[in-house]
Formats: C-alpha cells, structure tokens, sequence
C-alpha cells in the first residue's frame, strides 16, 4: 500500500506561477518515485515564509484537519524546512512532517547501488539530520518504517550527535579515498588520451534510455525521477571508426538539497572532466524551458559550462506541434527511433570536425599501428591506398591537443 501524503507549499510575490506550479507536479513525482500517494495538495500565498511555521497558523489548523479527515501518513513541504519549523509543524499537525530535501535525500538512499553512490547518500542524510535532531527521537527511530524514515543504514539516528560526528568523518575518510581512486581512473583515460562524452539533462528526460541505445547496454530505465544514480561509462564508436567514452550521470533537478550537490560533487565531475556533453532535454515537458536553465546553472557550478555541448531535444515522437529549440547546435530525436540514433553520433561526429583542425598524411604500409591509432582516435574522412607511391593517403581532424599532433607534423 503506497504511504498517503498531503502536499503543503507556500507561495511568494516573487515565485513565478508557472514555476510554482512545475515544482509541485515535481514534488508530486518525486512522492510516487519515492512509494506514496498525494491525496491533496494545500497551498497558500504568503508575503514571506512564517519563520514558526513556515505557513500561516490558521492555514496550518486546515492543514491538520484536511490530514485527518484524508488519514495522510504524511506531510510533505515543497521548500527546505528549518529545524524550527519541521519540529513546529509536527507538534502542532500531530503528523509526521518532512521536506522536498528530505524526499529526495529518501529516493537516493532507496536508489544507491555501489559502495560510493551508498556513502554519499548516507553523508547527505547525516548532514540533513544533525541540525534537526533535537526534538525527533521518536520518530526519527521508525528507521525503515516508510518515507523520510529511511535511514543511512545500521546507524542509529537517535543516538548523540557527536556519534553522527564521527560517522560523519567516517564516510568523508571512505569518501576520500574512492575520490583518489576515481581521480586515477580519470588519470589513467586522460594518459590514454580517450575522448569522454557526458550525457547529462534534467531527471526523467531520457539520458539512460538514449545511453543504452548508444551504447547497447542495459542500464536501468525507468519512468521514474533519479533512475540513474551511479554514473556508468562505456565505449561507442562513431561513424568515422573514431572510439569514445560515454558516461551517463545523474538527473539534475531544479532545488536540489545543497548537501547532495556537495555530497555528489566527485560524481558530477565525470561531466567536468568530459570533452563534449550531450545535454538531453525531454521536449514534451511544458516545463522545458525551467528545466533547461536548471541544468545551465548546475553545469555552471560545476565549471562545465564552457565544454562543448550538443543539446538533445528528445521524446520528438511525443511532439505533435511545431516545436523551436531554445538551445545551439541541436538535434530533435527519439531515443527509440534506431535511425535517429545514427543521425546524432554522426551530427556528434560534424560538431568534433568543425571545432578540430584536418590533416593530410602519407603513410608507409609498416607504419600500420600510427594508421590504426589514426582510425581509432581521430576522425578520419578519407582512406585510400596508392599504388604508384605503395603509399596510405589519409585525411580526417583531430583534437588540438591530442599527442598525435606532435607525430603528423614530422610528415
């Protein structure tokens, strides 16, 4: 049986309508990823939040009786609560009342699946929880007992704080030492000079499905927020021959709890580290244009926004009107559709041959391991063998910076 919640938010002079609305389709979405059910939603518009409650003291005795005649198992706020107001709020509601950060730190912990991914979800609660602690033993001990209960583990959150503390230092120590490993993996491809696309959007936009028709695999793909959750990478070949790494990262989401940004920051630096991003934009959203600007400003903090980036205008086949893409260069797909596939890892490939410089060599037949790693790390446009000189004659583009650079001036 899904846990039945009841939807509270406030609005402000300055919260546009049509994002006020968008965020709580999401937090309705986020409710269902999550296991529950929304049986109403209670809104009301305020000039600033109530620093007690958050929502005005006679809105909140609504609130109450809506949950009781409703019989809600929960109370979910659309903004970050103080530790003030959630313990208010509770006490006053008889309900137990958590927030959209809450909600979402509760996904992720449902949702981590290697050893990394389950560290930082668990630092991300124990940063969430510390200042809210006092006050919440009660419930705070109903470990597993449904959402926003989910607790980081065998940790028991009602213990003192200073053993959050050292638990705390605990997974940061751990972190650190998955953060080296990751830093030499990343090494290791940088020495091996191998090109990387990061596939990054808004959650639910498509990124897993369009990953694993590129790259043939099975990652998980769900209709559902946060699908992916630790970031997978596998090798495709363009059109050309020419071999990339693809990585596909996890859902970016407009208010997302700072302390999962910080917390996921060593896997958001896959995208940092990419050499191309493909941003995939679910184009059927009537919230596209938030949710685009949401990802530029994530992108942003993650000093990404200067990499070169294709923008992905997936799910075309969902589009009924005409539709005019915000973003350049694009592509309008279906993940699903095999021909789209191909146009976008060749128009991938014309996006590398505008920004990379050609070249035009003669190679001897027993300098055939240069001509493969031509084939494999550049993008070659054409390849003939000439008799008369027992000559290869290639042409193709290659990145400015790549080693080979060095070895085809001396031709």
């Amino acid at each position: 049986m899904p846990e039945r919640i009841l939807l509270i938010a406030v609005k402000l002079p300055r919260d546009n309508e049509n994002r006020f609305e968008s965020s709580l389709e999401e937090l309705v979405s986020l409710c269902k990823t999550a296991g529950g059910s929304v049986e109403k939603i209670m809104t009301q518009r305020r000039q600033k939040i109530h620093p007690a409650f958050y929502i005005g003291e006679g809105k909140l005795a609504e609130i109450k009786e809506a949950a009781e005649e409703l019989d809600v198992d929960l109370i979910v706020s659309n903004d970050e609560l103080s530790p003030g107001q959630l313990r208010n709020l509770s006490d006053q509601s008889g309900f137990q009342v958590i927030d959209r950060s809450q909600l979402i730190l509760d996904i992720f912990a449902q949702r981590a699946r290697t050893k990394e991914g389950k560290l930082q979800v668990e630092l991300a609660q124990l940063e969430y929880t510390l200042p809210r602690l006092r006050g919440r033993g009660e419930e705070m001990s109903r470990l597993g007992a449904g959402i926003g209960t989910r607790g980081p583990g065998e940790t028991k959150l009602e213990t003192d704080q200073r053993h959050i503390r050292q638990r705390i230092d605990d997974i940061k120590r751990q972190l650190k030492m998955v953060v080296r490993q990751r830093e030499q993996y990343r090494k290791r491809r940088k020495t091996n000079d191998v090109f990387q696309i990061a596939v990054v959007g808004y959650t639910n936009a498509g990124k897993s499905t369009l990953f694993n028709r590129l790259t043939q695999s099975d990652a998980v793909e769900e209709n559902q927020l946060f699908a992916t959750l630790d970031p997978l990478t596998r090798q495709i070949q363009l059109p050309s021959g020419f071999q990339t790494l693809v990585t596909d990262t996890v859902g970016f989401i407009q208010d997302l709890p700072t302390s999962l940004i910080a917390s996921f920051r060593s896997t958001l630096e896959e995208v940092s580290e990419a050499d191309f991003i493909l941003h995939v934009v679910d184009m059927a959203n009537p919230d596209l244009v938030q949710q685009q600007q949401t990802v530029k400003n994530l992108l942003q903090e993650l000093e990404a926004d200067t990499i070169p980036m294709l923008t992905v205008y997936n799910k075309s086949d969902l589009i009924t009107d005409d539709f005019i893409p915000m973003n350049h260069p694009n592509i309008l797909i279906s993940a699903h559709h095999p021909g789209d596939i191909r146009r976008l890892l060749k128009k991938i490939e014309e996006i590398l041959i505008s920004e990379w410089e050609g070249y035009s060599v003669l190679l001897d037949p027993s300098q055939g391991k240069l001509l493969h790693r031509l084939e494999r790390e550049t993008i070659v446009t054409e390849q003939s063998f000439q008799e008369s000189e027992n000559m290869y004659a290639i042409q193709g583009y290659i990145r400015h910076d790549h080693p080979l650079n060095g070895l085809l001036e001396e031709f």
